[in-house]
């Protein structure tokens, strides 16, 4: 096992201090799949249903107080991308969020996406745009709270939470129309 760390860590993926590395999984989405068409988005000409998928995260790094979730297009003809999701104050005993879920019953904070409304915007590329990457990402955070507001934009939330994260696991999936 310590050679898979070993070329994790080598590729760019953080590793606990358990030996294994963070890793993240969903029953609803898979790797390098295409993103079923219940995940797209309700609106901007897609008609998904707008649901979160079924998120659950392993051996975070030893100190991980509480846990950030982003989801981010790269590849969005925005010049700077789509924030999708972003939430933060994700208790760290939670390592698992149903398809759907609310996270402020969690007691997190969830912004606005790039759709304009706060929570979950399902994934809606532009009609015959090449393949879009989703990197859905959930940062371990050495801090119970963050000290921002819920409304800070979606890059201020991701700078500071990638500035002070001990450790991220990624969950990367395709999807076009």
């Amino acid at each position: 096992m310590k050679k898979v760390c070993l070329i994790t860590a080598a590729l760019g993926g953080l590793v606990s201090t358990s030996g294994y590395a963070f890793e993240l999984t969903s029953q609803d989405i898979q790797e390098g799949q295409k993103i079923p068409q219940a995940f797209e988005f309700d609106g901007f000409g897609c008609s998904g249903s707008n649901k979160s998928p079924q998120l659950q995260w392993i051996d975070a790094p030893k100190g991980t107080k509480s846990y950030a979730i982003t989801v981010y297009d790269p590849d969005a003809p925005s010049g700077s991308g789509w924030w999708h999701w972003s939430a933060f104050n994700i208790p760290a005993s939670i390592t698992s969020l149903a398809q759907g879920a609310d996270l402020t019953k969690l007691g997190a904070t969830e912004l606005k996406s790039d759709y304009g409304s706060v929570g979950f915007g399902g994934v809606c590329p532009p009609q015959g745009d090449n393949m879009h990457r989703y990197q859905f990402t959930v940062w371990a955070l050495p801090v119970e709270k963050l000290d921002l507001s819920a409304d800070v934009s979606a890059a201020l939330a991701g700078f500071t939470v990638r500035s002070m994260a001990i450790g991220k696991a990624v969950l990367v999936a395709p999807y076009n129309r």
